[in-house]
């Protein structure tokens, strides 16, 4: 299966994130995964590119300037056999494909540093008193959340990290506020999703003025989100187990989901909610914060610990 001859040769403003995306999983392949003798040396870890493009049906001059980052114009067909060959999960195949489309000329273009959050996802969020439920930008800014959302995220929220807009972003408080390494129970791994999440977006999104800016204050103020955005790992969707320790209420343990918000100029917003196991230290826990946010119509406010 040999492509047809691509007259574009992808932009190069993303050409060195194909490159190393690429290489990055390649050299994670091991041959026993793929069924090759291992016999023999190999100089490097990880596939050489001939056998990817064996397994991938191409030749190897081909793959060759595939993994050179020129990409623009290549058919998704193609694609799939090299996401195949390199055995990339999901999340990985779909970042390939949006590495692909943001190199087509048609998506050259600067996306809108902001988009207006209609009045109707706020009402839903304030709605939400007893889940801690925030809207998500692909920044991974917090642009619109609950009181108890706030309440929760009051280390975040207070930090500053947050800069001159008030928005609480979740890299610049993990990496740049060591404060986060106690607040995060499990600082490494959602340091790492965060990281990979970062990642998904800098991929559909390559021209992002914004993104790029925050990528590189990051790289330059944090060897540790260095390490890990080297890493090339990615991730669409980040959902799960989240403990903190909260300053006022103690342990919190909730589960979270991530649910997509369709939003005009192509903007991609997530929709988080928490939510802590019935019966629970944490439900009780998140239950007082929830008394504490909650608006007071009797002129008396629940007493909050001293400080």
């Amino acid at each position: 299966m040999e492509p047809a001859a691509d007259n574009h040769t992808g932009d190069p403003g993303n050409r060195s994130e194909i490159r190393d995306f690429l290489i990055s999983r390649r050299a994670k392949l091991t041959p026993e995964r793929i069924g090759l003798p291992t016999s023999r040396r190999r100089r490097v870890p990880g596939l050489r590119r001939e056998e990817v493009a064996a397994l991938a049906g191409v030749s190897t001059e081909w793959y060759t300037r595939l993994e050179k980052g020129h990409i623009g114009g290549v058919s998704e067909d193609v694609l799939e056999a090299v996401a195949k060959a390199l055995l990339l999960d999901e999340d990985e195949r779909t970042y390939l494909l949006e590495l692909a489309r943001a190199a087509r000329p048609a998506r050259r273009r600067q996306r809108r540093k902001d988009v207006k959050i209609p009045s109707a996802v706020q009402w839903m969020v304030d709605s939400m008193t007893m889940a801690p439920a925030f809207v998500r930008d692909g920044r991974l800014d917090i642009v619109v959340g609950n009181a108890l959302c706030k309440a929760v995220y009051s280390p975040m929220f207070g930090s500053d990290t947050t800069g001159d807009r008030g928005r609480a972003n979740f890299p610049r408080y993990f990496f740049l506020d060591p404060g986060s390494r106690d607040f995060f129970v499990d600082w490494e791994e959602g340091a790492r999703a965060t990281v990979a999440v970062l990642r998904a977006e800098a991929g559909r999104e390559p021209h992002d003025r914004a993104l790029r800016e925050l990528v590189g204050e990051l790289s330059t103020l944090s060897p540790d989100f260095r390490t890990m955005w080297a890493s090339h790992d990615v991730r669409i969707r980040h959902e799960g187990i989240k403990r903190l320790n909260h300053p006022e209420v103690g342990p919190l343990e909730m589960t979270f989901r991530s649910l997509d918000l369709p939003l005009p100029q192509r903007a991609v917003h997530d929709l988080i909610i928490y939510t802590a196991e019935p019966g629970t230290p944490s439900e009780d826990r998140l239950k007082l914060l929830a008394s504490w946010t909650a608006p007071q119509t009797s002129g008396t406010e629940p007493s909050r610990p001293p400080n």
